[in-house]
């Protein structure tokens, strides 16, 4: 299938944005509010509107880019909701409320394929690089288990400021960056170095 049939109406695409939205919620919880953590990290109960979710959506990459790009919501249930289709090669999801910072993404086919291909605990192609945006910034579980759902007891979340993502690439691409349980996100580093699913994590400021 090319790049140009590849659209969120497609079952295969839907099936990934589905497995992805099932643990970005982690929680349990459905996108209530866009952005919509209060204090400790809990989410608000207002439903957020279509409008303030593209938003949300919308802030994870370049107006120029994400204004253009196909907007998804998935529910607790793994769900998913197309909220705008897009014209560009991009799939834009909103900030998940089960985690204490802003999270919303924005990726390309290659990226979206990565993912279904890590969450169906698959091996990933590591020879088709993906590119996502979390201008947002992001809030992960662990940088060494791609599938924790929480922190180690005792242990916080690793929070990422604005930041790209280079996935579907080879270990030798990676190599001499930082890596570790617990990362200075202030560069440039591997998340879940040493599995299938390493990928580049690069900081943008």
């Amino acid at each position: 299938m090319s790049v140009a049939d590849l659209t969120v109406t497609d079952l295969s695409v839907a099936r990934q944005l589905a497995l992805l939205g099932a643990v970005l919620l982690v929680g349990g919880h459905p996108a209530q509010a866009a952005g919509g953590h209060a204090a400790g990290g809990q989410s608000m109960q207002r439903p957020a509107s279509t409008a303030e979710l593209i938003r949300s959506a919308e802030s994870a990459a370049p107006i120029a880019l994400s204004s253009k790009a196909a907007v998804v919501l998935i529910d607790a249930a793994g769900n998913s909701t197309v909220l705008r289709q897009g014209s560009n090669n991009f799939t834009c999801l909103p900030d998940s409320p089960s985690t204490p910072g802003p999270d919303p993404m924005c990726g390309d086919a290659n990226a979206m394929e990565w993912a279904g291909q890590w969450i169906g605990h698959k091996p990933p192609n590591q020879n088709k690089p993906g590119f996502m945006y979390m201008l947002a910034g992001g809030t992960d579980a662990s940088n060494t288990d791609p599938w924790a759902k929480g922190p180690s007891p005792g242990d916080a979340w690793i929070e990422t400021g604005p930041h790209v993502m280079l996935v579907g690439i080879g270990p030798e691409t990676l190599a001499g960056y930082l890596s570790g349980p617990r990362p200075d996100t202030r560069q440039p580093y591997v998340m879940w170095a040493g599995t299938p699913y390493a990928h580049l994590m690069l900081p943008v400021r």
